[in-house]
């Protein structure tokens, strides 16, 4: 009897892990050059048909980049990178999924808010400070939103997490309509969001890992909350 190939999705998904336990390994590193696409497919042993497949889904998913002219490379393998795939979900997800992604977020976030409370730099309060101020200044809710996000930024980069980072970061960039729209529909939502910030701000200032952990979890519950009224609503 003769036996059936194997399916080209499994093949393809061998290439994949082959090329990503050649990652693991550090026989291929940030930046180097692959083989040609003939000569790894020779040495997975594995079709050119199949290795071109894996390199497209790895190039999607930030791992390779095609240089044109001059072949595929390892990118930098930067957790920002890596996690572009994620953040494009946020930025499409409405409903449940937003939700979801928003309890995510409190989870995450106080524990960098907490991190941070410890870490931060005279510096750094200085320029959060500076955000607070301009989105009180702020006219449109485009420009109030975007200090929002850049106020949020600084305090997971004083976390020194870099994964940390780029999780909060896909959550919090990809959402920036959501939360856009958000200030066109709640009523003094921005009044209420910068008595939030100021409270994580005094908490940051006060070096107190705790005070700021309640601050962020209580903001975020608001935009939670918010999240999930507008979920019913698109269910019913």
């Amino acid at each position: 009897m003769t036996e059936e190939p194997a399916p080209k999705t499994t093949v393809t998904q061998r290439a994949i892990e082959q090329i990503k336990a050649k990652l693991a390994s550090g026989d291929l590193l940030p930046g180097q050059r692959l083989p040609t696409e003939r000569d790894l497919a020779a040495e997975l042993g594995l079709s050119r048909s199949s290795m071109r497949e894996a390199i497209r889904a790895l190039t999607m998913l930030g791992i390779l980049e095609a240089r044109h002219g001059a072949g595929v490379y390892v990118t930098r393998l930067e957790p920002s990178d890596l996690l572009e795939t994620f953040g494009a979900v946020a930025e499409i997800s409405r409903g449940e999924t937003l939700v979801h992604l928003v309890q995510v977020r409190k989870i995450l976030e106080p524990a960098a808010a907490s991190t941070a409370a410890a870490r931060i730099t005279e510096e750094g309060l200085a320029r959060l400070r500076a955000e607070m101020r301009a989105m009180e200044r702020g006219t449109t809710s485009e420009e109030i939103v975007g200090h929002d996000m850049e106020f949020h930024r600084l305090i997971t980069e004083a976390a020194g997490n870099p994964v940390l980072s780029a999780i909060l970061g896909g959550l919090n960039n990809r959402t920036f309509r959501a939360r856009v729209w958000r200030g066109y529909e709640e009523e003094h939502v921005f009044a209420r969001t910068f008595r939030e910030h100021e409270a994580i701000y005094r908490a940051l200032t006060d070096r107190d890992p705790e005070a700021a952990r309640i601050a962020a979890a209580v903001h975020i519950g608001a935009v939670e909350g918010w999240a999930r009224t507008h979920a019913e609503e698109d269910e019913s």
